[in-house]
């Protein structure tokens, strides 16, 4: 598939790479200074979206650079312009709607940085894309980075073969502990009335079945959320059958509120856990933010995180099927 296009110019940005052959993130422009407004960007997504959507696919992730994006309104245009079925999101961190299907990224303090992860990998119907705007690039740090999933498991499997296979084959448990209301000074702090959009017991639990958990109610109004067990990785159609590192232990093994463990009730080994943490970061790329960014990521195919960051910051996402 060719990647030019007679209605964007490929343009490159600090911290690109090639990995397998392939540029990420590809950097899209205005192909001509006076089509860099907002209207003409509309018109071009509408009439190349069956080739944004290949290339998205191909890429993995697809930065639109140089237009005259301005603020939400503008980013939900764009997303509306593919059609594509927005996503509710799930998950432990606390997000404010601005605007249609427009909502600010996790609230949690900027010192702190956001691990990398697949959105709402632990959660049936995970959606397939992400899209991120830069309505305010941060002065210092903040960034997104972003790590090939596929480049994760070819190396866990060159290093830790057996170990690997031994995961996948038994499955992994994850727990993950919430209050009931959210905690704005925890990256994490989402309370379970906000996550299952409701403060009855009964119909939390009914709808956590629905997304593949359990609830187990404890002392002073938490819950522990016990997900069902999940695969290590994931092959998905298109994606040059690629065995994706579709999975959360990194990221919730041994925390204070979290855990993951074997399904059988036995431990994942400490060396194979720290190796691969190493090894995402040994593969992360990652960009400065600039003013008007727009960001599309194949999750099914992308880790992604966030780096701390001085104040101001403000990086709006939309989430879709």
């Amino acid at each position: 598939m060719e990647i030019s296009c007679k209605d964007f110019k490929v343009g490159r940005c600090e911290g690109q790479k090639v990995v397998d052959g392939e540029t990420m993130p590809l950097v899209l422009q205005p192909l001509e200074p006076h089509k860099s407004d907002t209207k003409s960007l509309l018109s071009a997504l509408k009439q190349n979206k069956d080739w944004f959507e290949q290339v998205l696919i191909r890429n993995s992730a697809v930065l639109l650079r140089g237009f005259d994006v301005k603020n939400a309104e503008d980013f939900n245009d764009i997303i509306e312009a593919f059609g594509w079925d927005e996503a509710r999101y799930i998950g432990a961190g606390i997000r404010k709607h601005v605007y249609k299907r427009v909502w600010t990224a996790i609230e949690g303090p900027l010192s702190e940085s956001i691990y990398f992860h697949h959105e709402m990998v632990l959660v049936k119907g995970s959606p397939e894309k992400v899209m991120l705007f830069c309505e305010i690039p941060p002065p210092e740090g903040g960034q997104t980075p972003l790590v090939p999933s596929f480049r994760v498991t070819e190396r866990m499997l060159e290093e830790f073969p057996e170990a690997v296979e031994e995961v996948e084959a038994k499955g992994v448990n994850y727990t993950l502990t919430a209050l009931s209301t959210n905690d704005t000074s925890s990256i994490r702090g989402k309370g379970w009335e906000d996550a299952f959009g409701t403060p009855d017991k009964a119909e939390a639990e009914r709808r956590a079945k629905a997304l593949g958990m359990d609830l187990v109610w404890l002392p002073g109004g938490a819950v522990k959320t016990v997900f069902y067990p999940q695969a290590l990785t994931q092959v998905y159609d298109g994606r040059k059958g690629r065995r994706m590192w579709f999975n959360a232990v990194v990221g919730m093994h041994g925390k204070e509120t979290s855990s993951a463990m074997l399904a059988d009730g036995t431990e994942i080994p400490e060396t194979f856990v720290k190796r691969c943490e190493q090894i995402i970061e040994e593969e992360s790329i990652q960009f400065k933010w600039e003013k008007g960014d727009v960001l599309f990521l194949d999750n099914m195919a992308l880790l992604h995180g966030r780096r701390p960051s001085l104040p101001p910051r403000k990086v709006l996402v939309a989430i879709c099927k």
